[in-house]
């Protein structure tokens, strides 16, 4: 099956905008994203998925600089957005990952993918699997894999506002439709925020990279829980932090 990753961008933040092109250690955020995403092997292509305000343009001139497909759709009609973008790139497995998450773990990704791989065979079928059905692993490594034919589904089907703005509440939240699996961490660090979407986040994630980036080596997700363990002063920097929901 044709295994397309997908991560969703868009300049505009309440909190923080133009959060996604920030410089860190040298490169655009949504760079690294991109580039810890590959980290996956079972991964076929990757694409950006952005909206076709003028705002936006800026990600899809990025995306062109770097060879990187991207699809430009509805900016409130997040799951058409998506569903276009799948389509366009031709999956038949599609990963969701959001631009905000510069510590992103593709080699997370690609066991979870065998996970839905292996699990997907003519006796059983999975529908959707993620990490985040339990919340044990670190807000900023979240990734949603489903079949396109369940994405389909949920683009005919879903009406409510919540449900085309945020893509997947419609699989999730339809077990009698979908079949479900849950990727588990093998400990809670569900307390730990490395997702960007305030300057406190933006502090944290600036200080694990100036401590743990290195351009020939990525680092791994050890490394910064160890890392973090160590200084416990900077994992408080954002510790307040709520996410939006």
């Amino acid at each position: 099956m044709k295994v397309v990753a997908i991560i969703q961008a868009r300049m505009g933040s309440t909190r923080l905008p133009g959060k996604v092109l920030r410089t860190l250690c040298g490169q655009p955020v949504l760079r690294h994203v991109c580039n810890r995403v590959r980290l996956a092997r079972r991964l076929e292509s990757l694409w950006v998925a952005t909206s076709t305000r003028a705002a936006d343009d800026a990600i899809a001139q990025a995306c062109a600089a770097w060879n990187v497909p991207c699809y430009r759709g509805s900016e409130d009609d997040v799951l058409a957005r998506f569903h276009g973008a799948a389509a366009a790139a031709g999956a038949e497995v599609v990963v969701r990952i959001t631009a905000d998450c510069p510590l992103f773990d593709g080699w997370l990704l690609d066991d979870m993918l065998r996970v839905f791989l292996e699990a997907n065979t003519p006796e059983i079928r999975v529908d959707y699997l993620s990490n985040v059905l339990e919340r044990r692993y670190p807000r900023g490594l979240d990734a949603e894999i489903f079949t396109f034919a369940a994405l389909d589904q949920a683009h005919r089907e879903a009406h409510l506002p919540r449900e085309r703005e945020h893509v997947t509440p419609y699989l999730y939240q339809h077990p009698e439709k979908f079949r479900l699996h849950s990727y588990r961490a093998p400990e809670d660090w569900s307390q730990y925020r490395w997702t960007l979407d305030t300057p406190e986040d933006w502090a944290l994630i600036e200080a694990i990279y100036q401590a743990l980036y290195r351009t020939e080596q990525p680092f791994t997700t050890r490394q910064v829980l160890e890392w973090l363990q160590a200084r416990p002063d900077l994992a408080q920097l954002n510790a307040s932090v709520r996410q939006k929901e």
